[in-house]
C-alpha cells in the first residue's frame, strides 16, 4: 500500500464553493443574496440562519418602489 500525503488543511477549511464576483451594483434580489450566502456556508441550515440574521439585524434591507423596507424575522 502506498502512503498518501496528509490532506492540505488550507483547502479543506475553505468553504467557498465558487468565487464570488464583485459588482458595483448596490441592489440585488433575494435570490442573489441567498446564492451569495450559500456559497460561503456549509449547509442549508447555515444559509438560512445567515440570511435571517442579515435581515433581522437590518444589514440587508428590501426596496419597494424606491422606499427601503426592513424585514421582520419571526
Amino acid at each position: 500500500m502506498e502512503r498518501t500525503a496528509p490532506p492540505n488543511t488550507a483547502t479543506e477549511t475553505s468553504f467557498m464553493k465558487k468565487p464570488l464576483k464583485k459588482s458595483s451594483r448596490n441592489q440585488f434580489n433575494l435570490g442573489e443574496l441567498i446564492l451569495a450566502v450559500s456559497n460561503s456556508s456549509r449547509n442549508n441550515r447555515e444559509t438560512i440562519a445567515a440570511v435571517a440574521d442579515l435581515l433581522d439585524t437590518g444589514k440587508v434591507r428590501f426596496a419597494s418602489h424606491g422606499q427601503k423596507l426592513r424585514a421582520r424575522v419571526c
